[in-house]
């Protein structure tokens, strides 16, 4: 098998997260991490380094191989930023799917690419996932799900079937969505909520069971 060299964009606890689920993966080497924040040379994860910032993507591209990776940022619209950002610097970069081994996919499931699925997550039958979404460890997507591009489910988030996640959402840990509901694009679902009634675009929603507490405009930081 060929081995690819890649990089994770992001060295925060997440990218960290995200080495190691590659670290798990035959046929991808992770050569170390690229972050605009870090000082390069940075030991940020067992013997991975900060190789440098965005920009200096293109020369090492060129002098290490590298052909691709992953951009390995928590929040869905810093995610979506940095994404367009490597695009624009170099339009050969391949973006990858991190996929841990312990996670359970169904085979009828679709993915896009940029995704990172962590450990012992599920995704079940018919589910289509974007491109750039996060499924954090041990949530389950049940069947005939939509996630649309970078949204993001926390650890042991629990969704019924025909749930839809509409792009830069973001499902806190523990969060439960009732089956056949619909979440607006750039809403955030609270921590330990339970979703029983459709959630509009661009709200705030937590509690049991969950209430619209708030609107948000996009890019607003909720980490």
């Amino acid at each position: 098998m060929h081995t690819k060299n890649i990089v994770v964009i992001g060295a925060s606890g997440h990218g960290k997260v995200v080495a190691d689920i590659l670290a798990h993966m035959p046929g991808y080497r992770v050569m170390g991490f690229i972050d605009a924040y870090l000082k390069k040379g940075t030991v940020c994860f067992g013997d991975l380094t900060v190789l440098g910032a965005e920009q200096d993507l293109p020369a090492l591209m060129a002098t290490q191989q590298i052909t691709g990776g992953i951009v390995g940022i928590g929040d869905n619209w810093i995610r979506s930023q940095v994404v367009a950002k490597i695009q624009a610097l170099v339009p050969s970069f391949e973006f990858i799917n991190a996929i841990h081994p312990a996670a359970v996919i169904s085979d009828t499931a679709s993915i896009g690419h940029g995704n990172v699925i962590a450990a012992n997550a599920v995704i079940n039958t018919n589910t289509g996932i974007g491109h750039h979404c996060i499924i954090n460890t041990a949530a389950c997507i049940e069947h005939d799900n939509r996630m649309d591009d970078y949204a993001s489910v926390a650890p042991r988030v629990v969704t019924g079937g025909n749930v839809s996640i509409g792009a830069y959402t973001a499902v806190s840990i523990g969060a439960v969505v009732k089956h056949g509901i619909s979440i607006g694009e750039q809403s955030i679902i609270g921590a330990g909520a339970v979703v029983l009634k459709p959630v509009e675009p661009f709200s705030i929603w937590y509690g049991v069971p969950a209430r619209k507490m708030g609107e948000r405009q996009a890019g607003d930081r909720y980490l």
